[in-house]
């Protein structure tokens, strides 16, 4: 079972594919047990392909089909499970950060990268760190807690300096996706 993330879809009005549509390219690509969720472009479905094939194919497909030149992310359900359990930050971190919100923006996001940054490129972004935003790298994967709305972020506005195709999600997200992934595989 493999989770693909699309980048920067359906954001501001920009790069539009509505889920039916995508569910239909992924089936056309004789992948089955399709499932997506929310408008961010989170796609669950079964494949034998390795990662790096299936994320060469799936690129191409958005291009070919919707004219788009669209980043994917690909993890398998266990590695996304892997990534909520594992999370670095302590619960006190993350009750006193939510505590101090004054909106109801989730405070714990993960950004999943292709491949992991190299330590030079961790060092840019480093410089954007503060009492307000705190990340953690995992391999290929960063986490980030935000005392604030992660929409002012300037560490996540500053993500592209890793110079590795990324995206990022919330941990109800991820969590949605986990559940979602291990209902697809008792059926």
């Amino acid at each position: 079972m493999y989770i693909a993330l699309l980048r920067g879809i359906n954001v501001g009005g920009h790069n539009k594919i509505k889920m039916a549509d995508l569910r239909k390219m992924f089936e056309k690509m004789n992948m089955p047990h399709v499932q997506t969720y929310i408008q961010s472009g989170n796609v669950l479905f079964e494949s034998n392909e390795t990662e790096e094939q299936l994320v060469e194919k799936v690129e191409h497909q958005i291009l070919a089909e919707f004219g788009l030149t669209i980043s994917v992310i690909i993890r398998t359900a266990t590695e996304m499970e892997d990534i909520v359990l594992i999370c670095p930050f302590s619960k006190n971190a993350i009750q006193e950060a939510e505590a101090e919100a004054d909106t109801q923006w989730e405070r714990l996001y993960v950004a999943m990268l292709l491949g992991a940054p190299q330590q030079e490129n961790i060092d840019r972004i480093h410089m954007y760190k503060n009492d307000r935003e705190d990340y953690q790298v995992a391999g290929r994967d960063i986490y980030f807690l935000f005392h604030d709305s992660v929409r002012n972020s300037k560490l996540a506005t500053n993500l592209h300096k890793l110079e590795v195709p990324t995206t990022m999600r919330n941990l109800r997200t991820m969590n949605k996706l986990v559940s979602m992934a291990k209902a697809m595989e008792t059926k």
